[in-house]
């Protein structure tokens, strides 16, 4: 029977001319890895068409530590919310392989 551990699931959604930025950052804050997906939708800013212009959006999923995920967190806040438009949320998840993930297991 496979054993799950919990993980922090981290999303953000940002313009595509801040990738290779927020890929630094995970890297840095000591994400393992990552995904990233071009991303299209609506949210409540009405400045939406100026990502369009500039080569639309992203999407970076990271499996992460909660330590982890609290030190993207603050740069985040520091380097790219007040700066870009990005939007980010976490949740817990179970996977299997923690090794994979963090540090542990």
């Amino acid at each position: 029977m496979t054993d799950f551990s919990s993980v922090t699931c981290l999303t953000i959604v940002a313009e595509s001319i801040v990738q290779e930025r927020l890929v630094r950052a995970l890297a840095a804050s000591g994400a393992h890895g990552w995904t990233l997906s071009m991303a299209q939708g609506q949210g409540p800013s009405a400045h939406g068409d100026v990502s369009d212009i500039e080569g639309g959006n992203v999407r970076i999923e990271t499996l992460v530590s909660p330590e982890v995920a609290v030190r993207i967190w603050a740069a985040l806040e520091r380097d790219f919310f007040p700066h870009y438009a990005v939007s980010a949320w976490q949740y817990d998840v179970k996977v299997a392989r923690l090794a994979r993930y963090s540090d542990e297991g």
